[in-house]
């Protein structure tokens, strides 16, 4: 399978201003890294730090920024566009688009569909899946093997459901989301009232709301609501392993990397970045454009966009039980620290009185 440099350019011309320098004919079999990329592979550079391999690149052709023309040019064929980051993105679309077209729409002999559930023409139910009762699949959804679509689900045209997805009663995707294998989408979220020693489980009432082009990640969790919804906003990127609590509003545009937690009635701006492994506690807030970095924890609320984070670094282990002891005695240190500067301040104070 091959695409001509020349066609690729072309397919995305709608779009880029893109300049190809070499020949148009010739043809590329697959899409690589800039450090292994062979001379039948397309690959691209958009950081500066990594132009010292340029020149070492065996690559047919190398996605370059107006910064590296110069080199890439007299490296060999290279595309020269604003954001050859986007650039490279939109041609691993292009190339899945031609390589892996979508199977036709069909539903599996062995899936159950509910009478009352309502599916568009062109919907693919896989085998050993099951859709509810008054479930609505718009056109070109696709569920897969396995798949639980619950009762009063509603999901929006060319959403893809992969293999054992789980969407819960009740709960809503809108169109061209994508959800990874193993996801589950309005479980109950935790809430239990303490009662003579014992945990009295409150009903989670609410559901699941999820807006337009959002990704989900494989093995994600987003607990429905207790009394309200839980609410993923539009393009809204979910990596894989990712836990939402219950009641926890998620703003457009903002994504979150592999492990991260979100504990419960949180809500999550526009435009955020968290990096993965890091906990947001519940009943906080986050502005729009807050970013926070991997392994931190999040402990109050955060009202100013900026880069934020709150870890302690990795050290050689004696060094850092050092530190972690030190840390310890740190309030008693501030008390000492107080109680010096008022002795100070007063013999300071008569000091003066007397001069």
């Amino acid at each position: 399978m091959t695409l001509r440099l020349g066609d690729i350019v072309a397919s995305l011309a709608g779009e880029f201003d893109a300049r190809l320098v070499g020949d148009p004919d010739v043809l590329v079999e697959r899409l690589a890294p800039l450090e292994s990329a062979g001379a039948a592979e397309l690959t691209f550079l958009s950081h500066p730090k990594y132009q010292s391999k340029l020149g070492q690149s065996a690559a047919a052709c190398v996605v370059v920024g107006p910064a590296a023309a110069e080199p890439a040019m007299q490296r060999g064929a290279c595309i020269i566009v604003h954001d050859p980051y986007l650039y490279f993105a939109r041609i691993t679309q292009l190339w899945k688009q031609r390589h892996q077209p979508p199977p036709m729409a069909s539903v599996h002999p062995s899936a159950f569909i509910d009478p009352l559930a309502q599916l568009a023409p062109d919907v693919t139910v896989d085998a050993f899946a099951c859709v509810g009762a008054h479930a609505v699949l718009g056109p070109g959804v696709r569920v897969g093997a396995h798949g639980v679509i619950g009762s009063d689900v509603r999901i929006g045209a060319g959403t893809h459901l992969a293999v054992r997805v789980t969407v819960a009663d009740g709960c809503s995707l809108g169109e061209r989301c994508i959800v990874h294998p193993g996801a589950v989408i309005g479980a109950d979220g935790f809430g239990f009232a303490p009662h003579d020693g014992r945990w009295e489980k409150i009903e989670q009432l609410g559901a699941v709301r999820i807006g337009n082009d959002v990704e989900i990640g494989a093995n994600t969790c987003i607990d429905r609501g207790a009394l309200q919804d839980t609410v993923i906003d539009d393009g809204v990127k979910l990596d894989n392993l990712v836990q939402i609590g219950h009641n926890v509003r998620i703003g457009r545009h903002t994504a979150m990397a592999g492990c991260v937690g979100v504990a419960g009635s949180a809500t999550i701006g526009a435009h955020c970045t968290v990096g993965g492994g890091a906990v947001v506690l519940g009943h906080l807030s986050l502005a729009d454009h807050v970013h926070v970095s991997a392994a931190s924890v999040v402990t109050r609320s955060i009202h100013k966009p900026g880069h934020y984070t709150g870890l302690f670094p990795i050290d050689d282990n004696a060094q850092w039980e050092k530190n972690a002891a030190t840390l310890k005695h740190l309030h008693a240190l501030r008390e000492r620290l107080k109680a010096l500067e008022q002795t100070t301040e007063k013999a300071f104070g008569k000091k003066q009185e007397k001069s």
